[in-house]
């Protein structure tokens, strides 16, 4: 399956769309809001650009990104009068996902975004050019040195494809009844996609690096685990859930058990130290700030929290479930799934971790 051409978050605003179900990815951003606003202005404070140039990599189409570009510029414009002879700068905000993302979606929300901030300065508005920039972040997206600061939210464990060591030689998966690593998967399945996220993460350093210029920030967040282990109850544990949700279609006959033996996804939770090792292996930055949070569950009065997070996984999943099953499973696929979440959080809490990182180009 070719990530680049299926993959994507599910568009539109309908019930089932990411920008109807991301409320977990924005209170992530939420909560680390603070250390975005403070490098932006760490940033500007010791570059003062008159022209700043910014990028969302992995932007989707929902509100949150462009929630998040008025954060930064709100953030620099706050920084500008402490800086009497230096004027807010023009914004040139660089949209980037894969292809098929729904870049529409986006652009029409621009007017309001810009009427927006004209209320909020009494009539004035600030220099923004927005563009979009499709395509994927492993490799290069941007002329050189045009960026100042880069901001990632929920992209960067996404892998750039399935590693290809976890078929054998005939192209089938040895990891069969699983869609990602767990206690049953053979020792080289978690070799194969820890190799395939430092070859993805190095190329994306090396990337950014020829993109920015020296002393530009990044802002990653991205889910994560705290241990060695691959296997634990966290975000390798939702997977886990999805495995058994396919498995009980098998049951009901609603799909084949080749096709769950052939689907996995091109996820990857590194940990802390397989972060900074690749920082430290690629060169190109310095690591300024990393840290580990979670986001507290909240329980809404008309829906379970498992049927919360079904519904976050299907805008997140569906493109790629879809590709291969087919859509009508959709349904009752993820209404297994949210049930099977809420009877495990009856047993025991799942603590899935994500972290924010600040770099540096040196």
């Amino acid at each position: 399956m070719d990530v680049e051409k299926v993959f994507h978050m599910t568009g539109g605003v309908g019930v089932t769309s990411y920008a109807k179900n991301s409320s977990l990815q924005k209170k992530a951003s939420d909560m680390v809001k603070h250390i975005t606003t403070e490098t932006i202005q760490e940033l500007f404070l010791t570059s003062t650009p008159k022209s700043i140039g910014i990028a969302d990599l992995g932007c989707s189409s929902g509100p949150n990104t462009l929630a998040t570009i008025k954060d930064i510029v709100k953030a620099v414009e706050g920084t500008s009068p402490k800086m009497l002879l230096h004027p807010p700068p023009e914004f040139r905000v660089y949209l980037n996902d894969l292809p098929t993302n729904d870049f529409n979606s986006i652009f029409k929300t621009l007017p309001e975004f810009y009427s927006e901030l004209r209320k909020e300065k009494s009539g004035g508005c600030p220099s923004i050019f927005i563009g979009g920039y499709a395509g994927s972040f492993y490799g290069r997206l941007f002329p050189n040195n045009c960026l100042h600061f880069v901001y990632s939210s929920y992209s960067l464990h996404w892998l750039s494809r399935v590693p290809p060591a976890i078929y054998d030689e005939e192209g089938k998966s040895i990891n069969k009844g699983n869609v990602y690593i767990s206690e049953f998967s053979p020792p080289q399945v978690s070799q194969a996609y820890y190799k395939q996220f430092q070859e993805d993460f190095r190329l994306f350093l090396g990337s950014r690096s020829e993109e920015l210029i020296v002393g530009g920030r990044m802002v990653l967040i991205l889910l994560g685990r705290i241990g060695l282990d691959h296997v634990d109850r966290g975000n390798s544990f939702f997977w886990q859930l999805l495995s058994r949700s396919l498995t009980k279609l098998i049951s009901k006959g609603e799909i084949e058990v080749e096709k769950l033996d052939s689907y996995e996804v091109h996820f990857y939770a590194p940990s802390k130290n397989e972060i900074e090792d690749e920082v430290r292996k690629e060169g190109s930055f310095e690591l300024d700030r990393l840290e580990m949070f979670e986001i507290e569950r909240v329980e809404k009065d008309d829906e379970s929290y498992g049927a919360a997070v079904a519904k976050t996984v299907r805008a997140i999943q569906e493109s790629m479930i879809s590709h291969h099953f087919g859509q009508r499973i959709l349904d009752s696929l993820f209404e297994i799934y949210g049930r099977m979440v809420d009877e495990e959080l009856a047993k025991e809490e799942i603590k899935p971790i994500s972290f924010v990182i600040v770099l540096r180009k040196v």
